[in-house]
C-alpha cells in the first residue's frame, strides 16, 4: 500500500460504470473463505464456482431479489469460477468490494451498505483482459495503490483515514498468495 495515500478531504471517485443492481452479491461460503486481518479491513480469498441453481437458492428469500436475478440473466443462467476477493469494513463487517477474477467473465463491485429502506446498490463493473492483463494482478496493484478512491466510490470513505500500510501490506501480499495458490490448485485439479 502506498504510504501517500489521501486520508482526508475530498477523494476523486468518477464517474460510475458498468452496471447497477438491486439485489446484493451472492455471499461468500464461509467454509471456503480465509479471510485475513488488515487493521481497518478485512480481506477474504475464495475459489468459486458460481451456477444458476445456486444463485436462485441464495435470492430465493427474497421475491424481489430474485425476480431481478432472473430478469438480468443471461439464457440458461450465469456460469462462471474463480478466485473472488473480498473486502469489508472491520467495524461493520459489510463487504465493500469484491473482485472475482472468474475465467468467462471478470469483474469487480462497488458494493454499497443497503440504504434506510434496505435499497442494494451493487455496482458491477466489467474487467477488459484485453487492456488489463491477469486481473489477480491487477486487482491486488489497484488495492495498494487505489484503495482509498475505491473504498469511497462503495461508500466506505469512513474507513480510510485508519487505512494503515504496515498492517495492510503483510495482509495484503499473503492474500495474493492465497489466490495464486487456490486458482492453480483448483484448475490442476480440473484437469486430472
Amino acid at each position: 500500500m502506498r504510504a501517500d495515500f489521501p486520508r482526508t478531504g475530498h477523494i476523486e471517485t468518477g464517474p460510475t460504470v458498468g452496471a447497477v443492481y438491486g439485489i446484493p452479491p451472492q455471499p461468500p461460503v464461509p467454509e471456503n473463505t480465509r479471510v485475513l486481518d488488515a487493521g481497518a479491513l478485512w480481506i477474504g480469498v475464495e475459489y468459486r464456482d458460481v451456477d444458476p441453481a445456486a444463485l436462485r437458492t441464495t435470492y430465493a428469500g427474497n421475491a424481489a431479489h430474485l425476480a431481478e436475478l432472473e430478469e438480468k440473466s443471461p439464457p440458461g443462467g450465469f456460469f462462471d469460477e474463480g478466485v473472488s476477493v473480498h473486502v469489508y469494513g472491520a467495524d461493520d463487517g459489510h463487504e465493500y468490494l469484491r473482485f472475482d477474477l472468474f475465467d468467462s467473465e471478470p469483474h469487480y463491485h462497488y458494493n454499497h451498505r443497503p440504504g434506510p429502506e434496505g435499497s442494494v446498490v451493487n455496482n458491477v463493473v466489467p474487467f477488459d483482459v484485453t487492456a488489463g492483463g491477469d486481473m489477480l494482478d491487477w486487482a491486488f496493484t489497484r488495492l495498494r495503490d487505489r484503495l482509498p478512491h475505491m473504498l469511497t466510490k462503495a461508500g466506505g470513505e469512513h474507513l480510510v483515514p485508519h487505512l494503515d500500510a504496515a498492517v495492510l501490506e503483510p495482509a495484503l501480499t499473503e492474500a495474493q498468495a492465497l489466490a495464486v495458490a487456490a486458482r492453480s490448485a483448483y484448475r490442476r485439479a480440473a484437469r486430472r
